[in-house]
Order: C-alpha cells, then sequence, then structure tokens
C-alpha cells in the first residue's frame, strides 16, 4: 500500500490487533462504485478488510442487512469482527469467480439457474425489514439521466420541449414501479455481486436493500449492465421465474402483465444508470463506467421501441446519441 495511505494503515493496524497477527500485510482488493474498499490481507488469503469510511459509507447497514440474508440461509461474507465507529470490518473472502468472468454460453443456464433460486429466497425476506423504495427516491433516480447523462456528459441544453416525452415517459415508469408488488429488493443483484462458489451464489453489496418492486431484481440480474444475453435466453429465465412465482401463490397468472413490468422496470434501471455511470466518472473521478454506456443505452433504445407509449422518449433518445462517441469524456462537463 502507499505509505501515506493513513486510512489504509489505521485498517492494518486494526486487523494485526484482532487476529493477533503482527506480520500481515495488505494489498488491494477491489472497490466498489461507493467509497467502500476492499483490501487484502497478505497471510490470510480466507480474509478481506473491508474499509467503510463511517461519514461516507457507514458500516451498519452492511452488517444489519447480511446478517437478514445469511438468515435465510443465503450465503454472504461471514463477519469475523467488525468495528462500526472506524467503519472497519473482516471478513470471509468468498472467492474471485465473479459472475462476471464466470458466464458464458456454456455455463449461463446453470449460473443463473442458481442466481434465481436465490433470488427466490432472497424475495422471502419480508419487505417492511428494510426501508421502503418510495416514489420520491425513484423520481430522484431518474432525474439523474437528463443531468449527468444529457447535460453533462453530451453536452446537451435540454429545451422546453425537450421535457414533454421525458416527463411523460418517467410518469409511465413511476407508475409502473409503484403498482408492482413489494418484496425485498438488493437493488444491485448482477454478475459484478455475485460469487459462483460452494455453496453459492455468493452475494455482494446488499447493503442498499430496500423494499421494491418484484421485478426489480430480476431485470438487474438478467439485463445486466455489465454484459448482454439474446433476448430469447433472457426471456425464457425470466418465464420460468415467473411461473415460479405463480406456483408459490405470489402473483396471478398474467404473463403480459408481468413481461410489462419486466421491460419498464428495466427501462427506469437503466435510465438512472446512464446517470450514474457518468456521475461516477466526473464528479467521483472512477474510470472506466463510460465504456458500459453503450450496452447500457442499447437496452434503453431496445426496450422502449416496444411500448408504443414510450415512441417519442425513444426518438428523443436516439437524436441526442445517434452518431456520438458516448464512451469519450466531455472535457469541460464540469459546466
Amino acid at each position: 500500500m502507499p505509505p501515506d495511505d493513513a486510512r489504509a494503515l489505521e485498517a492494518l493496524a486494526w486487523a494485526r490487533a484482532h487476529l493477533g497477527r503482527s506480520d500481515l500485510s495488505l494489498a488491494p482488493a477491489a472497490s466498489d462504485a461507493s467509497f467502500r474498499r476492499y483490501l487484502r490481507l497478505d497471510g490470510a488469503p480466507e480474509l478481506l478488510l473491508m474499509d467503510s469510511p463511517p461519514a461516507q459509507v457507514p458500516l451498519q447497514p452492511w452488517l444489519a442487512v447480511g446478517a437478514l440474508i445469511g438468515g435465510a440461509g443465503l450465503r454472504v461474507p461471514k463477519v469475523i469482527a467488525a468495528d462500526v465507529g472506524l467503519g472497519l470490518a473482516l471478513i470471509e473472502h468468498l472467492g474471485d469467480a465473479l459472475y462476471q468472468h464466470r458466464l458464458d454460453e456454456h455455463s449461463a443456464d446453470a449460473l443463473y439457474g442458481r442466481a434465481l433460486e436465490a433470488l427466490l429466497r432472497l424475495q422471502s425476506l419480508p419487505a417492511d425489514a428494510v426501508p421502503p423504495y418510495e416514489h420520491a427516491r425513484f423520481e430522484m433516480e431518474l432525474e439523474l439521466m437528463p443531468e449527468w447523462f444529457l447535460r453533462r456528459h453530451l453536452g446537451i441544453a435540454l429545451e422546453c420541449e425537450d421535457w414533454d416525452p421525458i416527463e411523460s415517459a418517467f410518469r409511465l415508469l413511476l407508475d409502473s414501479a409503484m403498482a408492482q408488488p413489494r418484496v425485498f429488493v438488493h437493488r444491485d443483484y448482477h454478475s459484478r455481486n455475485l460469487i459462483d462458489c460452494t455453496p453459492g451464489p455468493g452475494i455482494l453489496d446488499f447493503q442498499d436493500a430496500l423494499g421494491g418492486p418484484l421485478t426489480y431484481d430480476l431485470v438487474s440480474l438478467l439485463r445486466d449492465c455489465y454484459l448482454r444475453w439474446d433476448e430469447a435466453r433472457v426471456q425464457g429465465w425470466a418465464e420460468d421465474f415467473r411461473r415460479e412465482l405463480v406456483r408459490a401463490g405470489h402473483i396471478a397468472d398474467a404473463p403480459q402483465r408481468f413481461f410489462r413490468a419486466f421491460d419498464l422496470m428495466g427501462l427506469q434501471r437503466h435510465l438512472k444508470v446512464l446517470g450514474i455511470f457518468c456521475r461516477l466518472h466526473y464528479r467521483d473521478g472512477k474510470a472506466g463506467y463510460l465504456a458500459d454506456l453503450p450496452r447500457v443505452l442499447g437496452y434503453v433504445l431496445d426496450i422502449a421501441a416496444r411500448h408504443p407509449e414510450l415512441a417519442d422518449f425513444r426518438a428523443l433518445m436516439q437524436r441526442f446519441t445517434e452518431g456520438r462517441e458516448l464512451t469519450r469524456p466531455r472535457e469541460d462537463a464540469s459546466a
């Protein structure tokens, strides 16, 4: 670690004291889209040291939600030691086999099958065990797209007439999201937060769970912002999940209504992500997320094309983005 990384040195001293091991040293493992990071412990490869600065990302939600999910028999990292005040925790290292790196044409059915089984169990947790996913939060998330993707990244100054199709689309998506049955929602249930392990999958990055729409985690998984599958396979996996929900009595057997909600939920999420990925780059200095914008925009345009009431919105987004190099940072984006 850099010798001037005082936070890492404090974390190392804390870990050494808890484990009674003065021989330990640190190496970077991974960071996520927040201020949280994970440090490997040379000499204890079965553990990770999680650094969760209290002022930015309090540790308690991660501990509380992890205990809830683990109590349902799902695989989350075991906590060896934790100090909420310092924002440090020693946790089990579930390995490096992220779904993102394990998924291919041959492994996808089995890996998604296990992930969908785990999602059914996750949704069996009480929705009111976590805060509600409220209308105002959904609205705020959608507003990230015009601010960070259109204005800050593409440099587009929206005219009054541009807002009509945007606001109409947002109302449609918000109404659909709020009409869905409420379940326990992980909110980032995708290939970068699932580990192929035994028993598995291992589930990561669950601290922001809320009680929200039934299809949210399903579409996060199957219309992943970091990889994309043939739509026929996506529909097949989603139909398998839908049938399990019907069999369990959680929803009525109404495929058309389910897949419309699935589409619109995914569209809401992908619009949010367009904004978040740009914000991560320009505000937080996290390189790499702009590379995923073309895939996310592709979802937006393709799903909007299926729903006639979104035709004007799709045309607007296509006009703003056609021929643009989405992955290139805009130098004057702070303006």
